[in-house]
């Protein structure tokens, strides 16, 4: 999808046409993910540009598509240009006994969560 939204329509609430652009894409991301996979494919992933307009265009992860649309409508922009190509890709599986926690969460410095404070007592 290659596609500029406008977010300022006459007649309609901004907030209305900002929810339409991203039920849109949405829809078009869902739509997507339940094509058939080619051979040897995990999963759908998408190619993301978002900017003011065509030219303005900076890559972004998907997920930070909708919180980047939030701040442009903010800022007062007038329309948005969308790029979401889906290609097909493959999970980079992880080596054996590597954590998925962040490092800073591993820290022995960390206060130990699991146990109550001896000074805290439940109300």
């Amino acid at each position: 999808m290659r596609k500029t939204f406008p977010l300022r329509a006459e007649g309609k609430h901004p907030d209305r046409v900002l929810e339409a652009v991203k039920h849109e894409i949405r829809k078009y991301i869902k739509r997507e993910r339940r094509r058939d996979l080619p051979e040897g494919a995990d999963f759908w992933d998408f190619d993301c540009q978002f900017g003011a307009d065509k030219a303005a265009a900076a890559v972004m992860a998907p997920a930070d598509l909708t919180a980047a649309l939030d701040a442009l409508a903010q800022a007062g922009g007038e329309q948005c240009y969308v790029e979401l190509l889906a290609k097909p890709a493959v999970w980079e599986r992880r080596p054996a006994g590597q954590s998925t926690a962040p490092a800073a969460a591993q820290s022995a410095d960390a206060p130990d969560t699991d146990t109550p404070d001896a000074d805290h007592t439940p109300a």
